[in-house]
């Protein structure tokens, strides 16, 4: 599919990717999310289905697979 950015030439590629959020004051990332990800601009889409899935994950007690530093840009 092509790109819905105005002026983009590109095209949407299925990929999985790190997508983060903001849960209940932490910040939780996601690995491996299937997504479409537009070949030129970088412009991220996800399927209903997926949509459902990361919310259905936001109402759950989250166990990470593995924890990490968060640096604070200061």
């Amino acid at each position: 599919m092509k790109c819905s950015i105005e002026g983009c030439s590109g095209v949407y590629e299925e990929r999985k990717i790190v997508h983060t959020i903001s849960h209940k004051g932490q910040v939780i990332v996601i690995g491996h999310v299937p997504s479409e990800v537009c070949s030129v601009c970088g412009d991220v889409l996800f399927k209903p289905e997926t949509v459902r899935h990361l919310e259905e994950l936001q109402k759950t007690e989250f166990r990470p697979a593995r924890t990490i530093p968060l640096y604070e840009y200061a």
